[in-house]
């Protein structure tokens, strides 16, 4: 854990406030990486010019959830948000379809810049070559490990999320570089084989439960509903879609 006390500009990090109370803090200009708030009471705080971004439910302010107001805004600003909740084979095939066509103007876009440009990171966040080596990983862990079996789907530019612990075998390698035409022809394949897979699915299929993958890795070695696997994918590669267009938009600026 870092942490300073008693000066501005603390950098606080691995820290557990569990239960803690936190009382007279000032917190403007602070910036949360990667926090868990489930359950947190605020009260006389006051929120101005803030920005939340993640995964939000049952967020109640002065007495009232503005959650489905934020997810209904969402799904009006991008109206195939919600055909990324399918609840059959014929809405997984639509929305891969959608997925695959959006990414197709997202790469095109990327192109434009200078190469170096696609390693840059923007905001601490991801550059775009580490975003899309990330999917693969999201691929190889979600749909050829667990539901497909292989207990060893890695490729060595795979990407783990950040806050993952280090699990043998899988590669975590945030220095190497390679170019936009390398990292996507492993999309290639990875966004293939979930073609493959969602083209001959069927609702018996859906409805099922993963067999455990005989050796540990990530996820662990348990069983998984299939529809819970394949939604995972969808929000992965529909979040960070979003998060290399904002980002991109920075680069070209």
């Amino acid at each position: 854990m870092g942490f300073m006390d008693g000066t501005s500009g603390k950098r606080i990090e691995r820290l557990d406030l569990t239960e803690a109370l936190v009382r007279d803090v000032d917190l403007r200009d602070a910036r949360f990486e990667r926090v868990t708030l489930t359950g947190t009471r605020m009260r006389g705080v006051e929120l101005g010019h803030m920005t939340i971004d993640g995964d939000i439910e049952d967020l109640v302010i002065n007495g009232v959830d503005v959650a489905p107001y934020v997810y209904a805004e969402l799904d009006r600003r991008y109206p195939d948000r919600a055909k990324m909740r399918p609840a059959d084979p014929a809405g997984f095939r639509t929305a891969w379809d959608i997925l695959e066509r959006l990414w197709d103007g997202t790469v095109e876009r990327a192109r434009a810049l200078p190469p170096e440009r696609l390693h840059e990171s923007v905001d601490g966040e991801w550059s775009f070559i580490e975003t899309l080596r990330h999917l693969v990983f999201a691929t190889d862990a979600w749909v050829r490990r667990v539901i497909l079996g292989d207990p060893r789907p890695w490729h060595p530019l795979d990407l783990p999320f950040d806050q993952m612990a280090d699990v043998p075998n899988v590669p975590r390698d945030r220095v190497v570089r390679p170019s936009l035409d390398e990292v996507l022809a492993l999309r290639k394949d990875r966004m293939a084989t979930v073609r493959r897979y969602v083209d001959q699915l069927t609702e018996e299929q859906l409805d099922a439960h993963t067999t455990p993958v005989p050796e540990p890795g990530w996820p662990d070695s348990v069983s998984y509903p299939v529809r819970e696997c394949l939604l995972i994918v969808l929000n992965e590669e529909w979040q960070h879609r979003l998060y290399a267009e904002r980002d991109l938009t920075v680069l070209e600026g």
